[in-house]
């Protein structure tokens, strides 16, 4: 039975399904020796090549994998930085068949919960608009929140790439006299830096954003910044489910290898450190002039 070719793509975690159309319309993908196009479709017998690169039958049966990662302020959402600094893939496991897929973005002064896969069906689908995905912030805003404030931004703004709103604002215990103020907010779409955005919008400014949330997936509280782990099988289907897609019968952990106790706390967070002191070291210095 024959597939759409970006989407055979995906499912061997080459890339997200948008970004194997990009690499098809730029004619980085063949199909037996031709140079593929929009809209093929393909068999199971055809050879697909990247870049001139054979995409082997193991690679297209990968086994659907998930890491929850706590990205620290700083970060990158990107694979390589020209100026050399630290990005998101950089501490993340070498993986035997396809690559790990950055589910969604953070911005660098952004932290909190970031999901990889290698299966890019999985993200593409947790990714899009129309399977409304829900996202989950804490947010730290100065300046003084309005009940009309609060009104508007789960109504809807009109922002400069359409109307976008909070389905919820939650605020949290704190100092009713500071002029900083934690709330957290939920929203269904990825746009860029919308949760800032919106907040602005109230002439208010966001000091700290941290994603806690991402779906049915909650941030571990004891996951460390810079830590990852992976996720079990229940967990894997739990977020499959959600998105529609078939369930997994096998994964590399078992729940109970997910637990943070104390040794493992420990050696996660000498991990942790010792990468930073790494990349000090690998930082070019300024030439003398």
């Amino acid at each position: 039975m024959s597939e759409k070719l970006q989407k055979v793509l995906a499912n061997a975690g080459v890339g997200s399904r948008r970004e194997m159309e990009k690499w098809i319309a730029s004619g980085r993908i063949s199909v037996n020796g031709k140079v593929a196009t929009l809209g093929d479709r393909v068999e199971p017998v055809d050879q697909l090549r990247v870049d001139g690169n054979l995409i082997t039958s193991a690679a297209k049966s990968t086994m659907c994998r998930v890491l929850m990662y706590n990205k620290p302020e700083g970060e990158l959402c990107s694979r390589k930085d020209p100026q050399g600094r630290p990005t998101v893939f950089d501490r993340l496991p070498k993986i035997q068949n396809g690559r790990w897929i950055a589910v969604g973005r953070l911005d660098i002064n952004t932290s909190g919960l970031l999901l990889f896969t290698n299966d890019g069906e999985l993200a593409n689908r947790l990714m899009h608009p129309k399977h409304e995905i829900e996202r989950e912030y804490a947010v730290r805003v100065f300046g003084e929140v309005e009940d009309d404030m609060i009104k508007r931004l789960k109504k809807g703004v009109e922002l400069e790439d359409g109307v976008s709103k909070f389905t919820e604002i939650r605020k949290r215990p704190g100092d009713d006299e500071s002029l900083n103020s934690w709330y957290n907010v939920s929203l269904s779409e990825g746009k860029n830096r919308e949760v800032r955005r919106l907040w602005e919008s109230q002439g208010l400014q966001v000091s700290r954003l941290i994603r806690v949330r991402y779906g049915t997936l909650s941030l571990q509280n004891r996951l460390p910044q810079g830590g990852w782990i992976e996720l079990p099988l229940t967990d894997l289907n739990t977020l499959r489910k959600s998105v529609q897609l078939d369930l997994e019968q096998e994964s590399l952990v078992e729940d109970k290898q997910t637990k943070l106790d104390h040794v493992r706390l420990s050696r996660m967070r000498r991990s942790v450190q010792k990468h930073k002191v790494n990349q000090g070291r690998a930082k070019p210095r300024p030439k003398k002039k």
